[in-house]
């Protein structure tokens, strides 16, 4: 940290802190994450965190377990980040595991059906959500709808696979956009 001496942080505390936001949720958990490192523990400076995660950003994988690793390597090393990882991955693939274990038992249970049939509709329509709120902004242009509706058609209409649209109409919606664009 800038003008303060770093902390020390141990093994056992890397394990504890990030299992309890591995036990906060599946997702969303990066404001949680930066209370936790910035605010509660004092682990990191706001500045700090915020090139931790732009760094995660840059990474493959999910923010947080690329935050993690690196917390737990900068203030334990190897040790460390495998103790953080550890302890923000192992309660949500227990809940997965136990939920998988209990469809595997359960799945001919009209009951359990139908609530994984509801899950299943509320994932759905969550991703049906997401893909409107990231495709909106885009498709605010007529060459923007024009290349969508391509691609649809290309896919669904003609069946024409995946890869080989991609491959055609990329390089075509580049140049296009570039090409008109003032």
């Amino acid at each position: 940290m800038q003008g303060s001496p770093e902390p020390k942080v141990s093994v056992r505390e890397l394990f504890w802190a990030f299992l309890l936001v591995g036990l906060s949720g599946f997702g969303g958990v990066l404001p949680f994450v930066r209370h936790m490192l910035v605010d509660k523990r004092r682990w990191l400076t706001s500045a700090e965190f915020t090139e931790v995660l732009g760094l995660s950003q840059l990474l493959p994988g999910p923010n947080v377990v690329n935050i993690s690793i690196y917390v737990g390597a900068r203030f334990a090393g190897a040790a460390g980040a495998s103790a953080a990882l550890l302890g923000l991955m192992v309660i949500p693939i227990a809940i997965v595991l136990c939920l998988g274990a209990a469809y595997t038992r359960y799945s001919d249970l009209p009951a359990v059906a139908n609530a994984f049939r509801g899950i299943a509709s509320a994932a759905a329509g969550l991703v049906v959500a997401m893909a409107i709120k990231i495709a909106w902004p885009v498709l605010r242009s007529g060459r923007t709808i024009t290349i969508a509706v391509l691609v649809i058609v290309a896919i669904v209409i003609l069946k024409v696979p995946l890869v080989w649209t991609l491959a055609v109409m990329a390089p075509v919606s580049i140049v296009w956009i570039w090409w008109k664009t003032p």
